[in-house]
């Protein structure tokens, strides 16, 4: 293929992921300092490990949950790849976005590089595809979020700290679809757009073609018509999205249930996504930023204590983040590898 998917793995990219990990071990080591590690390793050494597997294996759940979803959008744009070739891919992907600092705030080009990569997709078909389905992937998360917080509402324990939370939510479900839909209704406005970025590249370059540029964009347009066109597919791709939610969110009952700790699933329902909006601090995966604001809520909406609520912010994202680190590694060897 003419992409080189070893490029993946370039030096900067390396020393952008390490400097993100720096960053992140600062903000954890900050959160034990302030919060109290003899607390904290307390709580982890009496964690009982059965649960911890159990959130482990919900974690592999919603891997492939959404490699589902993946499988569903690719098909529905006349991409057919079989779902066990596409798992290695996506977990690949996964382990990119995973590893790239504000990869969780725009990883969709370097994933659908990933996808481009290792499959017959053309990049403009490979980004049309993981856009649509991370778009899909926006509506379970503000419904669970909605139902956690109407939870929250009902029993009149949201304190005032969280206020800041509910309007980063209420940005992104009214921001989010407004810039969707005018991008894809003012098409004419995002092609000028791209294209004047793009003219400054061209001049200076033979390798880049005005032409080539537009020709890209009429593709990625296109592809997205056609995703559009195929509702039934894309019903069957919201519902492996919300199964897959259920799975990334379940690590945290979990976790409570291995500390002992009195966490109620409907206040899970709203914690899973609150603390994901701290994903937008520039470490991979938002790691330190996640487990900073996970313990922030926990201590605000429940009676739990500062070292306990940490230990389950932790633990949570040990059975989340890091063992989907630790499952997606060797794929995204495998992977690159492969092609």
């Amino acid at each position: 293929m003419s992409i080189d998917s070893a490029d993946v793995l370039d030096r900067r990219s390396i020393a952008k992921a390490l400097v993100g990990f720096l960053i992140a071990a600062v903000l954890l080591y900050l959160l034990g300092s302030v919060v109290g590690w003899a607390d904290i390793l307390d709580a982890l050494a009496r964690a009982d490990l059965r649960w911890v597997a159990v959130a482990c294996l919900s974690t592999c759940g919603y891997l492939l949950a959404w490699t589902k979803t993946w499988q569903v959008v690719l098909d529905a744009g006349g991409i057919s790849i079989p779902y066990r070739e596409l798992v290695p891919t996506y977990l690949a992907a996964t382990f990119a976005n995973y590893t790239t600092p504000f990869g969780q705030a725009g990883g969709e080009p370097f994933i659908a590089y990933v996808l481009a990569a290792d499959t017959d997709a053309s990049y403009e078909e490979s980004l049309a595809s993981v856009s649509t389905a991370d778009l899909m992937h926006l509506l379970p998360f503000f419904t669970f979020a909605g139902v956690g917080l109407a939870a929250l509402a009902l029993s009149g324990t949201v304190p005032p700290g969280a206020r800041s939370i509910l309007i980063g939510l209420a940005a992104i479900a009214i921001g989010v679809p407004a810039l969707v839909y005018g991008a894809w209704r003012r098409r004419d406005l995002v092609e000028g757009l791209l294209t004047t970025l793009a003219r400054p590249v061209t001049e200076r370059t033979d390798r880049v073609s005005m032409e080539r540029v537009e020709a890209r964009i009429d593709s990625f347009y296109d592809q997205l018509a056609r995703i559009a066109d195929e509702p039934r597919d894309l019903l069957a791709g919201l519902v492996y999205s919300y199964v897959g939610w259920v799975f990334f969110a379940a690590p945290l009952y979990f976790a409570a249930l291995a500390l002992g700790l009195p966490i109620d699933p409907l206040l899970v329902a709203f914690l899973a996504p609150a603390s994901s909006l701290a994903g937008f601090v520039p470490t991979p995966g938002g790691l330190g930023g996640v487990s900073a604001a996970m313990t922030a809520l926990v201590v605000a909406l429940t009676p739990v204590s500062g070292g306990s609520a940490a230990a389950l912010a932790l633990l949570y994202r040990a059975t989340s983040y890091v063992f989907a680190l630790a499952v997606c590694g060797p794929a995204a060897l495998y992977v690159t590898a492969r092609a």
